[in-house]
């Protein structure tokens, strides 16, 4: 279903095992998550990236014009999708 959830992040800095806890407890279980980092790609650590793939959920990373525009695509495939977004 159709949510829209407040993140409690500030910046892409904030971005942690368990800030992304509240997307491994969407149902249904999301496939893909979209992580919107403001201005520009900011890469996470990859320890972050590998746990949220051992629960089944590929994160793209992008700047967050461009994590819209995926968010849309692949919402519009009706895949099972989420987005983090960061105001640029």
């Amino acid at each position: 279903p159709r949510a829209i959830l407040q993140w409690n992040i500030g910046s892409y800095k904030d971005i942690s095992h368990e800030s992304l806890s509240l997307f491994r407890l969407l149902e249904p279980q999301i496939e893909i998550l979209v992580l919107g980092t403001g201005d520009r790609v900011e890469w996470l650590h990859p320890t972050i990236l590998k746990q949220m793939r051992e629960r089944g959920i590929a994160v793209e990373v992008q700047d967050t014009p461009n994590a819209c525009a995926t968010f849309n695509f692949l919402t519009s495939e009706r895949r099972i999708v989420a987005a983090g977004l960061i105001p640029p």
